[in-house]
């Protein structure tokens, strides 16, 4: 038992190392801008250009907007596949999984050809259209993780009671979804939210291919002609993206503790 404790923090330190070391080396780096010693001076050009700003800001609007967009579309489909047709999940599950299989270079090409200037709905010649195509680009990246967050979130509750209780006080399939079954499964649903959010921040083929300068492009535009930047940008990138993660496991404790119902 004690052979087989220390086998495993072993392996558990050199896991460690793996991903730390990389980590400290370029953190070190990013504060060497001046060879007199560690200096913030990368991450203060970086706090300080218009265009980190900008990028950021738009991606945090468009990450807003992926994750009202997605919600929309998973929560009643998820409910209505929960409640109605069990038979369908195999089906949505697949589907939903077809965002990694399929490379995000072979979608944003396909709305290019969709969506272009000669086509029927020319999406792609104004701002507002290029952002719907942006947001509808990352709601299907990002639905193999809202999907199962927001299955997982109804499988801790009983749908079928819920929804027959709401009926009988009169109320309709919109308002049991909106003031019955999403209160319940609100923890599910921001874990799903963060994980699509970290997504899109990082994202860089779809938003590149389709010309909109999002903090992914911004990120690959900065280390064409630059040194510690990239670096500072990555540790602001690495710190929000775990910041995320530990935002979904802070929320997991306060998720219902009931068994999960997989009927």
């Amino acid at each position: 038992m004690k052979q087989s404790k220390v086998w495993a923090w072993i392996v558990f330190g050199l896991g460690a190392l793996y991903f730390l070391i990389p980590l400290i080396a370029t953190i070190d780096f990013s504060l060497k801008i001046r060879k007199a010693g560690y200096t913030f001076d990368a991450y203060s050009a970086v706090f300080a250009d218009p265009r980190f700003q900008q990028t950021f800001g738009y991606s945090l609007l468009i990450g807003l907007c992926t994750i009202v967009v997605g919600l929309v579309i998973v929560v009643p489909a998820a409910y209505y596949v929960r409640l109605r047709a069990p038979h369908l999940r195999p089906v949505i599950e697949f589907v939903t999984l077809l965002p990694l299989i399929i490379p995000a270079i072979v979608l944003v090409f396909g709305y290019i050809r969709l969506y272009n200037s000669s086509s029927f709905l020319p999406l792609t010649n104004s701002n507002l259209g290029t952002a719907i195509l942006l947001t509808f680009a990352y709601v299907a990246l990002g639905l193999p993780y809202m999907y199962r967050a927001v299955d997982t979130g109804l499988r801790t509750i009983d749908v079928q009671t819920l929804t027959e209780a709401a009926t009988i006080l009169g109320a309709n399939q919109l308002t049991v979804i909106a003031h019955v079954i999403f209160p319940n499964i609100i923890i599910a649903v921001l874990s799903g939210a963060f994980l699509t959010l970290a997504i899109v921040i990082g994202e860089f083929t779809v938003a590149s291919l389709l010309g909109v300068q999002v903090f992914g492009v911004y990120m690959q535009n900065i280390g064409a002609n630059r040194a510690y930047e990239p670096a500072a940008l990555s540790i602001i990138s690495f710190v929000f993206t775990w910041g995320a993660m530990a935002m979904i496991q802070l929320l997991s404790r306060f998720a219902p503790k009931t068994a999960a119902r997989t009927d």
